[in-house]
C-alpha cells in the first residue's frame, strides 16, 4: 500500500534556508547580533520542520509513505517535482542537526571571522534540504552546485594558506566531478528523453539492445561524479587535507557532504537498477561492492596512520562512507536498513569529532602551570638513607613519580576527555552506543542472509564481514592512542577555558547519538521499512508518476 501525505510542507525545507540567507545578505555587516538570533531561530525552525516531516511519513507503519510537490504545477514528468519518503526525511533531520550544532559553536566566534558565514551556512542547508527531495536529475545537479558553492566559500572561511590550497585542491575536484555529471546527465536524457529520475526508471528496462551500452556508460559516468563526492577510493585523496583545515564549524556541517554523494548512489541504484532491471539488473554493483571495502581498508589504514586529529576525523568519514557503499551493493534489504542506522550514527559522531579537535588543539596550546599555585601547597618532600628524595609510601605517584595527592582533574578537560572516548565508541563501533548498534546489525543482516540463502551467499560479503570487524579494531586502536597522547600522557598544561555555547553542540550531537543506542529498536525500524521502500522502486515511481497537478480554479459565471 501507498500512502501519499500532504504535499505542501515538503517544499518548506527548501525554502526556509533560501529566504533566510536572502535576509541575512540584505543586512550586511550591520546587527551581528540580529544576525545571529535569526540565523538560530531558521535552524531551529529547520529542524522541526524535518522533524514534524519524519513523524509524518512514518505514521503509516509498515505502508510506505510519500510526500509529493509540484512547484511549478506542471504534469508530471515535465516539471519540476519534490518527493519526500522515509530516506529523505532521515537525511533532512541529519542535516539539520550538523547545520545546527556548526551554527552554535561558531557563536563563540568564528562567525565573526566572515561577513558572509551566516547566508553560506543557510544556502548550504538549502542546497542539501533540496539534494534530498528533488525527484529530477537536472535539479539534483542544481542543488549539488548550490551547496558546494557554499562549501566553497565556508571552506575558506577564515583564512589562511593552508586553506586556501586545500580549498583550489577540493574546489578542482568537485568541479570535475560536476563536469561529468552534466554529461552523463546529457547522454541519459538523450537515450530516455526525460531526466524524472521515476520516470527513467521505468523507461530503462525498454532501452533498445543497440543503446544499452551507451546508458551503461552514462551511467557509469554519473556513478564517478556521486563516488568522488562519496569519497570513494582512488577519488578521496582531497577529503582529509581539505576537511582537517577547515574551521570547525565548516568541517563540522562537511561530516554529512560526503552522505550526499551516498544518498544519490543510493537513491538512483536501487530505483534504476534493481535486480528486475533485466539486462541492466544491478549494473555497477560488483564496483560498488569492492571500491566500498577498498574505501573501508584505506580510511581505517589513514586513520592509524595520522599524526593529526583533525585528519584522523577526515579518515573517519571514508571509512563511514566505505561502509555504507559495501553493504548497499549486495541488495539485501536489511542489510540497507542496518547501513542507513550506521550512516546517521557516523555522521553525527564525525561532526562531533570535528568540533572537539578545535578544543583539544586549543588546550595543547595553554601555558604551562605549575601543579601548585607555590611551594608552600606541595607535600614535603623525604629522603632516603642515602639522601635521596622520596615520597610516603601512601602517595600516589603518576609516571614521573610525581605525587598526585590534591590534583583535580578540571571540568574542562574531564569533559573533553569523556566526550572523546564517546566519540572512539561511536566512530570505531564498540559498545554501548550507536555505533556499535549499526555494526552489529549489519553483521546480523549478512548472517541471517547466508542462513536463508546460502547456496547464493557470495564470498564478497565475507570480505564485508570480516573488514567491518577489523575496521572497527583498526579504528578504536588509532583514537584510543590519540586519546592517550592528548589526556592520558603527562601534559604539564593548564585547563582549556570552554564556553557554554561550544560545549553544547558537542553535547547534542553525542546525545543524539545516546538516543539511537536507547531507542535503538524503533530506529532500526524505520531505517529498515525506508530500506524496504528503496528495494521496492515501484512504490517510488507509483507515487511519483501518480501525483497530479492541482486542477485550476473555476472561473465564476458572468
Amino acid at each position: 500500500m501507498i500512502s501519499l501525505t500532504s504535499g505542501q510542507l515538503v517544499v518548506a525545507p527548501v525554502l526556509l534556508p533560501l529566504v533566510t540567507a536572502a535576509v541575512l545578505v540584505g543586512m550586511g555587516d550591520r546587527w551581528r547580533r540580529w544576525k545571529a538570533g535569526l540565523n538560530m531561530l531558521s535552524m531551529l525552525a529547520s529542524l522541526a520542520l524535518a522533524w514534524h516531516l519524519l513523524q509524518g511519513v512514518s505514521e503509516s507503519g509498515r505502508t510506505a509513505s510519500f510526500g509529493v510537490y509540484l512547484p511549478g504545477n506542471w504534469p508530471v514528468p515535465f516539471g519540476i517535482v519534490l518527493a519526500l519518503d522515509r530516506l529523505s526525511a532521515l537525511m533532512l533531520v541529519l542535516a539539520a542537526c550538523v547545520a545546527l550544532g556548526s551554527l552554535l559553536f561558531s557563536l563563540a566566534r568564528w562567525h565573526r571571522a566572515s561577513v558572509q558565514f551566516h547566508p553560506l551556512l543557510q544556502l548550504q542547508l538549502m542546497g542539501l534540504n533540496g539534494a534530498f527531495l528533488t525527484a529530477d536529475l537536472f535539479n539534483l545537479f542544481v542543488f549539488f552546485e548550490v551547496l558546494l558553492a557554499a562549501s566553497y566559500g565556508l571552506l575558506l572561511h577564515g583564512g589562511g594558506t593552508g586553506r586556501v590550497r586545500s580549498g583550489l585542491h577540493y574546489i578542482t575536484v568537485n568541479l570535475l566531478a560536476s563536469f561529468l555529471f552534466l554529461i552523463a546527465v546529457a547522454l541519459l536524457y538523450g537515450i530516455t528523453g526525460t531526466l524524472n529520475m521515476a520516470d527513467i526508471a521505468v523507461k530503462l528496462p525498454h532501452v533498445p539492445p543497440e543503446d544499452r551500452g551507451l546508458l551503461h556508460a552514462a551511467s557509469a559516468l554519473l556513478g564517478v561524479a556521486f563516488l568522488a563526492k562519496a569519497a570513494l577510493w582512488p577519488l578521496n585523496f582531497w577529503l582529509p587535507p581539505a576537511y582537517s583545515a577547515a574551521s570547525a564549524p565548516a568541517a563540522a556541517v562537511f561530516a554529512i557532504l560526503t552522505k550526499v554523494g551516498v544518498y544519490a548512489v543510493l537513491r538512483l541504484w536501487t530505483l534504476c537498477f534493481p535486480a528486475t532491471a533485466g539486462a541492466s539488473a544491478l549494473f555497477g554493483g560488483s564496483a560498488l561492492l569492492w571500491g566500498g571495502l577498498a574505501t573501508v581498508g584505506f580510511g581505517a589504514i589513514g586513520m592509524l596512520a595520522s599524526q593529526q586529529l583533525g585528519k584522523l576525523a577526515g579518515y573517519s568519514i571514508i571509512t563511514s562512507a566505505g561502509t555504507v557503499l559495501a553493504a548497499i551493493s549486495l541488495d539485501l534489504p536489511q542489510l540497507t536498513g542496518a547501513a542507513l542506522f550506521y550512516l546517521a550514527s557516523s555522521t553525527l559522531a564525525a561532526s562531533a569529532m570535528f568540533l572537539l579537535v578545535e578544543l583539544v588543539e586549543r588546550a595543547r596550546q595553554v601555558e604551562v602551570d605549575a601543579p601548585w599555585a607555590d611551594d608552600s601547597e606541595a607535600p614535603l618532600p623525604t629522603f632516603g638513607e642515602r639522601g635521596e628524595r622520596t615520597v610516603p609510601q601512601d602517595v600516589n605517584l603518576d609516571d614521573a613519580r610525581v605525587p598526585l595527592v590534591g590534583r583535580a582533574i578540571p571540568a574542562a578537560v574531564a569533559f573533553l576527555g569523556v566526550a572523546f572516548l564517546l566519540c572512539t565508541l561511536v566512530l570505531s563501533g564498540l559498545p554501548p552506543l550507536s555505533g556499535f548498534v549499526g555494526k552489529i546489525a549489519m553483521l546480523d543482516a549478512l548472517l541471517e542472509a547466508r542462513r536463508d540463502a546460502p547456496a547464493q551467499w557470495r564470498g564478497e560479503a565475507w570480505a564485508l564481514f570480516a573488514l567491518l570487524i577489523v575496521s572497527g579494531l583498526l579504528s578504536s586502536v588509532a583514537l584510543t592512542r590519540a586519546f592517550i597522547a592528548h589526556f592520558w600522557a603527562l601534559q604539564e598544561r593548564a585547563a582549556p577555558r570552554l564556553r557554554l555555547v561550544e560545549v553544547l553542540p558537542v553535547l547534542l550531537l553525542l546525545g543524539a547519538c545516546t538516543a539511537l543506542a536507547v531507542r535503538g529498536e524503533s530506529a532500526l525500524r524505520y531505517t529498515g521499512y525506508a530500506a524496504a521502500e528503496l528495494h521496492t522502486p515501484s512504490l517510488y515511481t507509483g507515487a511519483v508518476l501518480q501525483t497530479r497537478p492541482v486542477p485550476a480554479p473555476a472561473r465564476p459565471q458572468p
